[in-house]
């Protein structure tokens, strides 16, 4: 899915907005000298990496020293002096945080926080620490008149992590969250209204686990973003991804930049990627903002008053998540990736923008040495310069204690159906009524690839809308254990599967219009992907994990189109009749398995001619082959689903004779078609098999039911055997409903 339908485009008001905001915002930084010298010009010849400061050394906002040099790293010796105060979290240095492996392939940072305190740091005084009383504290946030500081803390060791609210100078502290699991990372939303209520109220955005989901790649708890009222009271979850959501931040038109992982479908390996994403304070209009440019994980994302969005990446991080830094523009996030930091210059940690265009940032040396302290940079140049760093802690998240411009407000359409919910401005949980959303397409054939590579018009027939089943903290157990490579198994495989996919359920196939265009209603809050099939059925491109939230009415321009082109000024056929529903309850839902549905065909139509001495082997029946002291699939499973390359690290995610979740590169389906299915724009994975119809003339023929089964079975995932709990349909039952 792509950008928004005119009905939610600002893009044009965005850029004159922001070039307006820069222009009137007063500069409220110094350097050290007070003459408001613009930031010097680079060096033309760098020297080497900066080296940190001496460990007897403190340095503070007003005073101290340091030797530190860099390429970017300003000449003056001593810190810069800011006109307003910082609020900082600050760790002991030395934790065994900083030891700690990457989590998730280095892809998730650690859950750091624990012995953190929160510090009040004004010009020309002595650090006060606002958090006294708590085992730990990190994550400040400032309100928008800059008078008051959300921030996530435990009262005691064994406590989750919950948010509070403090006064600017550490007075009254009151507890916002309870009973939500680990709650972390929360930001100030503007004002949300709605048609039933009175009045807008203010809510706030935070992180947390209480979902009680795995990540799809394996045990690490995935978490997702949540808003409530000021009081803790209602609640609601804003986004559904399977795998990790974290580090909100409010732009200033009100919506929510925000770091996902995305691992849907195994194009981009085992790890897959963390994008950039922004949505409504809602929940509400998911779009991509800065996904493949640079490096494979994108976090920490803020916005300057010039209009870069300024975040933090890598291809691998460690303990705390420090990486490069790196900008996209507002205005063209799609065209616009630039690097701001080089590896010389160390690691940066929680960019904080700055009235001036500058930013915030915490810095360390390269590698595992060395302390994080708060630097001023310009995004523009890259220049940096020292402005805190006390070698006894890591110094992170720092933010400017000041007034700041308050965000656009929001209205939802999803907390109202005509009367179908309770007031949301009474104090008790609401119950949406109406737990559905459109999905529309304006037109297929719009996307990012050349038209040498994209289908013609017409070659899209249908549109498979599938339902993802997040897996549980309860089923830990059922991964593979480490150190078992079966097949092309990686981490995120279960007794579910081989592949390390999640499992899928059917929502219901509808038919393109020949303009292109599609309508569904699906259910509201659950991970969907939509999948654009040919005439046999196949998925030709598929969407990363979306949802929709309840009375939510969701359009995208294209497939994977350009997201910053203007779609054409014309009415589609889809959108002028209601939208078709997909909308079975839960136990009528079907999916396709190995096991139950592919396993009968197998043992049918191929055992005869792939017995011993022929490969892959697909005799053996039920039986499960022995692999020590597990046994978890049979032969005929574990032969198809066989590794392309040995194992090892890089091993590919798609096997040598099914690509998971890709059923037209599949070289089974090639045999099954009597002809490579691959497409243009595909990148094939080198086999050295002959296409030649499979099964051989004389034997009996695959009907095309069949055909069918063996495609739905690999384009949702190739499991073994999708177990959920629930009553399902087998393959050929086909609803009448939009199958």
């Amino acid at each position: 899915m792509g950008r928004r339908t005119p009905t939610g485009t600002h893009t044009c008001l965005k850029a004159l907005l922001v070039a307006g905001v820069a222009g009137l915002l007063i500069l409220m930084i110094l350097p050290a000298n007070g003459t408001g010298d613009p930031a010097q010009k680079p060096a033309a010849k760098p020297p080497g990496p900066a080296r940190r400061t001496d460990s007897s050394q403190v340095a503070s906002l007003a005073s101290g020293a340091t030797s530190s040099s860099s390429a970017r790293l300003s000449g003056a010796r001593r810190p810069v002096t800011l006109d307003a105060p910082l609020v900082v979290t600050q760790l002991p240095a030395g934790s065994e945080l900083v030891e700690a492996p990457p989590r998730a392939g280095g892809t998730l940072r650690a859950d750091y926080g624990d012995g953190g305190r929160i510090v009040l740091l004004r010009p020309r005084a002595t650090p006060r620490v606002l958090t006294k009383g708590f085992h730990s504290a990190a994550d400040p946030d400032v309100s928008f008149d800059g008078k008051r500081i959300l921030f996530a803390g435990k009262k005691q060791a064994s406590d989750n992590w919950n948010i509070y609210e403090m006064e600017a100078d550490g007075s009254g502290v009151r507890q916002i969250t309870r009973d939500l699991g680990d709650c972390r990372s929360p930001v100030y939303q503007s004002t949300l209204n709605t048609l039933v209520a009175d009045k807008p109220w203010y809510q706030i955005t935070f992180v947390s686990t209480v979902a009680g989901e795995i990540n799809e790649y394996g045990s690490v708890s995935s978490s997702n973003l949540y808003s409530s009222k000021l009081d803790g009271t209602f609640v609601s979850r804003l986004t559904f991804s399977p795998s990790s959501s974290f580090d909100p931040f409010l732009n200033w038109d009100g919506r929510l930049i925000f770091a996902m992982w995305q691992r849907s479908r195994l194009e981009r390996g085992l790890l897959g990627r963390v994008g950039l994403f922004e949505l409504n304070q809602d929940g509400t209009d998911l779009m991509l903002l800065c996904g493949d440019q640079g490096r494979r994980v994108k976090q920490m994302p803020t916005v300057t008053t010039g209009g870069l969005v300024v975040f933090v990446e890598a291809d691998e991080v460690g303990w705390d998540g420090a990486g490069s830094l790196a900008s996209v523009s507002l205005r063209r996030p799609r065209h616009t990736y630039r690097q701001i930091t080089r590896e010389s210059d160390g690691l940066f940690h929680s960019p904080s923008a700055l009235p001036d265009g500058k930013i915030l940032v915490s810095r360390r040396s390269a590698g595992d040495t060395g302390n994080h302290g708060v630097y001023r940079l310009d995004p523009t140049t890259g220049r940096y310069d020292l402005v805190f760093d006390d070698p006894r802690f890591h110094e992170l998240q720092a933010k400017l204690l000041a007034p700041r411009p308050e965000p656009d407000g929001r209205s939802s359409s999803v907390f109202v159906a005509t009367g179908d919910i309770d007031d949301p401005t009474s104090k008790q949980s609401f119950i949406a009524k109406n737990p559905r959303g459109k999905l529309y397409c304006l037109n297929v054939h719009i996307s990012d690839l050349d038209r040498s590579q994209w289908s013609a018009p017409g070659t899209v027939k249908r549109v498979r809308v599938l339902e993802g089943l997040p897996r549980r903290t309860g089923d830990a157990g059922s991964f593979l254990p480490e150190g078992i490579a079966i097949g092309a198994s990686g981490a995120g495989s279960t007794h579910a599967g081989i592949p390390p996919t999640l499992p899928r359920r059917f929502l219901g196939e509808v038919p393109v219009e020949e303009d292109g265009s599609f309508n569904v209603e699906v259910p509201a809050d659950i991970p969907v992907e939509l999948q654009l099939l040919d005439e046999h059925g196949m998925a030709l491109r598929s969407c990363g994990w979306i949802w929709v939230k309840n009375n939510e009415p969701r359009g995208c321009i294209g497939c994977h189109e350009d997201q910053e082109l203007t779609p054409e000024n014309r009415m589609v056929k889809a959108v002028m009749r209601p939208s078709i529903p997909l909308t079975l309850a839960p136990e009528r839902r079907r999916w396709v398995d190995f096991q139950r549905d592919v396993m009968p065909i197998v043992e049918a139509k191929c055992v005869s001619c792939h017995g011993p001495g022929n490969t892959p082997r697909l005799d053996g029946g039920s039986e499960l082959v022995d692999h020590g002291s597990h046994s978890y699939f049979n032969r005929a499973y574990e032969s198809l689903l066989a590794a392309h390359e040995p194992a090892g690290e890089h091993r590919s995610a798609f096997g040598r004779y099914v690509h998971a979740g890709r059923a037209r590169t599949s070289p089974l389906v090639w045999h099954l078609f009597g002809q490579d299915t691959s497409r243009p724009w595909d990148i094939r994975a080198k086999t050295s098999l002959k296409v030649k119809p499979m099964p051989p003339e004389g034997a009996a023929a695959l009907t095309e039911d069949e055909k069918r089964t063996f495609v739905e079975w690999i384009d949702t995932g190739a499991l073994w055997d999708v177990r959920a709990g629930q009553e399902t349909k087998s393959a050929s039952q086909r609803s009448s409903g939009g199958w």
